[in-house]
C-alpha cells in the first residue's frame, strides 16, 4: 500500500493535474496471431467478441508489425521506436538476453502514461527488458493460456474505485503461440502442435473450448494445403477462440462497472501466425497483424480504414489519446530526465544507455486522426527491420512497403534462412521438408524458402500473395533501383545501423 500511495504522489508531482478517469486504455496483444478473425473476413474463425468490438469501432486493414519476432516486436509496441534503434535485437529470455537501451525509459509506454497520471497494470506475457525501463505499477498474475482467467484476475485493477486516476492495462495472452506438446490423438504420423490447447480435447477453467474440423479451416496462400497444415491450423484456430472468450469477459467487466464508454480498447498481435512463411519472416504472413480499435469518444462506428499503420505508432497514439503527446517534438510532453533517473537509482551509470543518440521523439506517429476520419491515410510507406529471433538466428532483413511495391533486402542472403526451433519441428514444415527441395510450400518451394536471393521485389498491389519475385525482371529494373533508394533513405531516417551494409556487405 505504501508503494502505491508513493507512486500516486510522485505522479502528481511529475504530471501536474490529473486527467479525468474517463479516458482509460485497455491494450490487448495476442501472441503470434494473424488477422484470422471474423471481422477480417475469415470464414472459419469464431471470434464474436472481437467482431463485436469491430462493429462498434474500427478495423484497420493494413496494420503491420515491424518485425515478426516476439521480444523485438513487443519492445517496438512499448517504445514507439524500431528495435534496431531501441536495442532489443532479439529475444529477452534465457541465454538470448537481448535488452533495450536504458534511456528508452524516456519514451516507454508505461512510463509516459504513468507521468501523465495513469495507473498502469500488466498481465500475461512481458518478454522485454530492462524492467525498470518498461515498468508497470501493478503486475497481475494468471495463466496466460487462459484469457478468461486473465480477465478475472484483472477485474479488481480495472474496477478500482478507490483511485481517481484513469487506468492503462497491458493485457498480453500467450495464445495462440505454439506450445504444450503435440496432439497424440492425431492419426497422422507427424502430429500437430497443440498451440497451448489442452490434450485430448480438454478445456481450461471458465472456457468453452471451440474445436475445429481440419477440413473447415482456411489455409493461407503462403502455406501448403496439406493434411498436416490443416491439422495444425485447427489447433491454432481453437487457441484464438480462447483469446476471444477472454476479451468477451473483459468487455463484460467494463460494462458492469460502467467503464465501457470510458475506455479505449485496442486489439492487436505481436506479429503473424507461428508457421514457416509467417513468424520470423518479413513476408505478409509475418508482418500483417490485426488492429481493431474502439474509441468511445468517436462518433463513427463499424467502419474500416485502409490507412497503413505500423507498430511504431502504438505508443504515440495511446499517449495522444491520454493528452500527453507533444506535437512539436512527437515525444512526451513531460519526458523523464534519463540521466537523473539512472543516477538516482545508481544503476547503469557507466553503461551505454542510448546507442549514441538521445531518445527524444517517437519514430511512429499517432493515428487518432484516422479514427475520426476513416478515409484519411497515415504512412505512405513502412519499414520492417528484422535481425534476430533466437540468438543463433542472425538473418538481418530490411523491408520497404507501400501500396504499390514491396522490397525485401536479405542482407545475409548467402546464408540459409535460419529456423526458429518450434517452426522447424512443426508437422506442417516437416511434411514438406522430407519430400526434398523441390516440394511445394505455399507459393514457393522448400529450397527457395530456405535459400533466398539478395532482393525480393513484389508488385504488392497486383500480387498481394507475393508469388512472383520481380527483382531480376528487366522490365522492373528501374522500380528495383528506385525502391533501393527509398529503403536506404528510410533506414537513414529511422537510424538503422545496418545501413552500412550497403557499402560493406
Amino acid at each position: 500500500m505504501t508503494r502505491y500511495v508513493l507512486s500516486f504522489c510522485l505522479t502528481l508531482v511529475c504530471a501536474g493535474p490529473l486527467i479525468a478517469a474517463d479516458r482509460n486504455i485497455l491494450f490487448i496483444i495476442a501472441d503470434d496471431e494473424s488477422p484470422t478473425l471474423g471481422c477480417y473476413g475469415d470464414a472459419a474463425a469464431k471470434t464474436p467478441a472481437i467482431d463485436a468490438i469491430a462493429a462498434d469501432g474500427m478495423v484497420f486493414r493494413n496494420a503491420f508489425a515491424t518485425t515478426a519476432s516476439c521480444s523485438a516486436s513487443r519492445s517496438v509496441v512499448m517504445s514507439g521506436v524500431h528495435n534496431h534503434r531501441n536495442g532489443q535485437f532479439g529475444h529477452q529470455h534465457h541465454y538470448h538476453k537481448f535488452s533495450s537501451f536504458h534511456d528508452v525509459v524516456r519514451l516507454a509506454l508505461p512510463q509516459v502514461l504513468s507521468r501523465k497520471g495513469y495507473r498502469t497494470g500488466q498481465i500475461g506475457k512481458y518478454h522485454v527488458a530492462p524492467e525498470a525501463v518498461f515498468h508497470y505499477e501493478t503486475y497481475l498474475q494468471a495463466n496466460s493460456r487462459n484469457a478468461v482467467e486473465m480477465a478475472e484476475a484483472s477485474r479488481e485493477f480495472i474496477t478500482d474505485a478507490t483511485d481517481d486516476r484513469p487506468f492503462m492495462l497491458y493485457f498480453a495472452t500467450s495464445d495462440p503461440h505454439r506450445g504444450g506438446g503435440v496432439d497424440k490423438t492425431s492419426k497422422s504420423e507427424l502430429k500437430p502442435d497443440l498451440f497451448g490447447n489442452k490434450p485430448k480435447r480438454g478445456s481450461y477453467p471458465g472456457v468453452e473450448e471451440v474445436f475445429y474440423d481440419p477440413a473447415d479451416v482456411v489455409v493461407p496462400p503462403f502455406l501448403p494445403d496439406t493434411k498436416e497444415t490443416r491439422e495444425e491450423l485447427a489447433q491454432y484456430y481453437q487457441s484464438i477462440a480462447r483469446v476471444d472468450q477472454g476479451i468477451a469477459r473483459l468487455v463484460e467487466i467494463l460494462k458492469e462497472a460502467d467503464l465501457y464508454d470510458k475506455t479505449m480498447i485496442v486489439f492487436t498481435s505481436d506479429h503473424g501466425m507461428a508457421f514457416a512463411g509467417g513468424k520470423t519472416t518479413v513476408y505478409e504472413g509475418g508482418l500483417r497483424v490485426p488492429m481493431v480499435v474502439r474509441d468511445p469518444y468517436q462518433s463513427k462506428r463499424g467502419v474500416e480504414s485502409d490507412a497503413m499503420l505500423s507498430h511504431i505508432d502504438i505508443t504515440p497514439t495511446l499517449l495522444d489519446f491520454a493528452g500527453g503527446l507533444d506535437p512539436k517534438t512527437n515525444g512526451p510532453i513531460n519526458p523523464i530526465n534519463a540521466r537523473k533517473f539512472w543516477n538516482d537509482r545508481d544503476e547503469a551509470v557507466k553503461d551505454n544507455r542510448d546507442g549514441g543518440d538521445n531518445f527524444d521523439s517517437y519514430q511512429g506517429k499517432s493515428w487518432l486522426h484516422c479514427l475520426a476520419n476513416p478515409d484519411e491515410a497515415h504512412h505512405e510507406s513502412i519499414l520492417a527491420s528484422h535481425t534476430f529471433h533466437e540468438i543463433q538466428m542472425y538473418y538481418p532483413m530490411r523491408v520497404i512497403r507501400d501500396s504499390k511495391y514491396k522490397l525485401i533486402w536479405n542482407i545475409a542472403h548467402p546464408l540459409p534462412f535460419p529456423f526458429a526451433s518450434d517452426l522447424w519441428a512443426a508437422s506442417s514444415w516437416q511434411a514438406q521438408l522430407i519430400k526434398g527441395n523441390d516440394a511445394p510450400y505455399g507459393n514457393t518451394t522448400v529450397g527457395r524458402y530456405v535459400q533466398r536471393p539478395q532482393f525480393e521485389l513484389f508488385d504488392i498491389a497486383a500480387d498481394p500473395d507475393e508469388t512472383t519475385n520481380l527483382a531480376d525482371s528487366p522490365g522492373h529494373a528501374d522500380v528495383l533501383e528506385a525502391y533501393k533508394v527509398k529503403l536506404k533513405a528510410l533506414q537513414k531516417e529511422m537510424q538503422d545501423p545496418w545501413i552500412m551494409k550497403w557499402d560493406y556487405e
